[in-house]
């Protein structure tokens, strides 16, 4: 047996986030853990009688399902005796003791790696600095790390690939496992431009709410600092911010709407010392000059509302009160709006760049407000059925289409 069935047997009988830096330190290794037997382990005094109880329960020799699984599907094992295995990790008493990788591995080892994370419900606002924000960071040369879920942690990652950049989702299931399958598009498009996605868990572990927070430890312990961008008083997102703080790493939060409940913990973030974000040189500015070779800073120099300006965001403006009118002058206002055409007040912006491929033009050009299924699409733009999948990935990180309820597309 390879020291890798060794290392799964560990994550198996202890589980996810065990603290097993100290357990390892003292016997050298899972393999010299498993052959000390339950004597030693109990002499040890590092392991409960229920860890004891657990490790006597299965075998390295059981760890062949796992690897085949994973041999089966294209994914990567990494563990801590591998080269790829990131050396930040090995930092945390409660380290991975196994990652598994769909995707570039290599991409783990890259040295700035820059968290960005947020609440699920994000308002407009929050979606748009965080996929602008996060396209900057890429194109700047960050590897943007998020958790693959709805809202922030999506545009995230969308707004990296946008600008051709790398990206790592940490999932808080098994990669096997069915779960916010309308992101699925978004994982294989991670995979496709060099970037990963990765776990911790085994690989049909199902989500659940103990499985989010654990992965968030990994999320900041990856990367040189963490981004909140919209985060409301109880967000999950703060659980990733207070680990990066226990693991030494710097916080960053992007200001909001002081009188918002979404923004209260980002704000409060700001407040506690995390040093506020106007533009993305604020982060990169913190690791230029260790980073010299890495870090293209031309790029970083906008600030945040610029970039919005830029990317078509309007202006809001200040509410004003308008006094009632009297009822004579409301009817003879209302009839003159019947009999003066109105024009759209924002008419449709979407424009496709200049680098889509083909087959996303030929889909972006059936493409409709009225959502369609896929086959009607496949069938309107005389595309295959996967030819057209792949153009909507494509035209969705562009931001120039959706997929709602139904599994229906339409033209954003």
């Amino acid at each position: 047996m390879n020291d890798t069935a060794f290392w799964i047997w560990l994550l198996r009988t202890l589980g996810p986030a065990a603290a097993i830096a100290d357990i390892i330190n003292y016997f050298g290794s899972p393999r010299a853990l498993y052959e000390a037997g339950s004597a030693q382990w109990r002499l040890s005094g590092l392991l409960t009688a229920k860890q004891i109880a657990a490790l006597s329960k299965f075998s390295p020799s059981e760890s062949g399902g796992v690897m085949k699984t994973c041999a089966e599907n294209g994914w990567q094992i990494v563990t801590p005796d591998d080269i790829a295995y990131p050396q930040k990790l090995l930092e945390l008493r409660n380290y991975p003791p196994v990652l598994f990788v769909w995707g570039n591995a290599q991409v783990l080892l890259q040295d700035v790696k820059i968290a960005m994370v947020g609440t699920r419900k994000a308002s407009n606002y929050g979606l748009r600095v965080a996929n602008l924000l996060a396209g900057a960071l890429a194109q700047s040369g960050a590897v943007v790390v998020s958790g693959g879920a709805l809202g922030v942690d999506s545009e995230a990652h969308r707004g990296a690939l946008r600008t051709h950049g790398k990206t790592i989702a940490v999932l808080g299931c098994g990669l096997g496992t069915p779960y916010l399958l309308e992101n699925a598009p978004l994982r294989r498009e991670i995979v496709r431009q060099g970037g990963a996605v990765i776990s911790e868990f085994l690989p049909f572990c199902a989500a659940s709410r103990t499985t989010f927070p654990l992965r968030n430890r990994i999320i900041s312990a990856l990367s040189l600092g963490t981004v909140v961008v919209e985060a409301g008083e109880r967000s999950g997102s703060l659980i990733t911010a207070r680990c990066a703080l226990e693991q030494g790493r710097d916080v960053f939060a992007v200001p909001g709407d002081i009188i918002s409940s979404a923004f209260t913990g980002a704000n409060k973030l700001i407040h506690d010392g995390a040093k506020p974000v106007f533009t993305p040189m604020d982060i990169l500015e913190e690791y230029a000059y260790i980073y010299p070779d890495e870090l293209r800073l031309e790029n970083a120099q906008k600030t945040l509302g610029e970039m919005l300006r830029e990317a078509g965001v309007p202006k809001v403006e200040p509410v004003s009160v308008k006094k009632p009118q009297p009822r004579k002058t409301r009817e003879k206002a209302k009839a003159q709006e019947m009999l003066t055409p109105s024009e759209p007040k924002n008419p449709a912006q979407s424009t496709l760049p200049a680098g889509a491929s083909d087959a996303a033009k030929k889909v972006f050009a059936v493409l409709c407000e009225t959502p369609a299924q896929i086959d009607e699409i496949s069938e309107a733009a005389a595309l295959p059925v996967q030819a057209c999948l792949a153009a909507l990935t494509e035209l969705e990180l562009y931001g120039c289409a959706a997929l709602i309820q139904g599994k229906k597309y339409r033209k954003v």
